[in-house]
């Protein structure tokens, strides 16, 4: 692929160069971090897999023949981390949302068309719970067009699939994710009303 802006740094750790390799971690750790969270939630585990997405990105780093771009190609093996993770928790409980204290959602946060905190956290905690509830192939798509901001090229190349299958799994997942999110944001203003009334001074 031309013009990769990380081809030259690519070139350099496929020879062996751990400091080029490093600095590409270091260029690419947030989108990556951020992607897994957006795909599994708020876990404990998240920065493992990101790790393991590196490990595995170095191990096979003399397969990439630059047909993408470099981070499309580190996508793509966070997303088949992902998918490997959701595999080995598929007899565990399905629910990956918890709403924990403390947890951030980038430009999930950002999205929010909200004024006091209280409603970006309920705002974040629709939207995590709708992707939850998306089938996987829909939630990928979305979370790297909508979250990520990947163009769709970059969605397909990451994903291994046609341009046209992207376009119509976003507007598949969009659909879906338009009546999830109404439902949930208006739920949750009523639960924390009635929750005030209830527990008092």
């Amino acid at each position: 692929m031309k013009d990769d802006p990380d081809q030259a740094l690519v070139d350099l750790a496929a020879g062996g160069g751990i400091e080029a390799f490093e600095r590409l971690v270091r260029r690419h750790q947030s989108t990556i971090f951020n992607l897994i969270r957006s795909l599994v939630g708020p876990r404990n585990d998240i920065e493992d897999l990101a790790q393991e997405v590196f490990v595995r990105a170095y191990r096979y780093l003399a397969t990439f023949r630059g047909e993408t771009s470099f981070r499309s190609w580190l996508c793509r093996i966070a997303v088949n981390v992902t998918r490997s993770y959701h595999a080995r928790r598929l007899q565990q409980r399905p629910v990956w949302i918890d709403g924990g204290e403390g947890t951030k959602a980038s430009a999930v946060d950002t999205a929010a068309d909200a004024t006091s905190f209280e409603e970006k956290l309920i705002f974040r905690d629709a939207v995590l719970r709708a992707l939850a509830a998306l089938p996987e192939t829909l939630r990928e798509v979305v979370v790297l067009r909508d979250v990520q901001g990947f163009a769709y090229d970059e969605i397909a190349a990451a994903l291994g699939i046609p341009l046209g299958t992207v376009e119509s799994r976003i507007f598949r997942a969009r659909q879906q994710l338009r009546p999830l999110l109404v439902d949930l944001l208006a739920r949750r203003p009523a639960d924390a009303s009635r929750t005030e009334r209830t527990s008092g001074p």
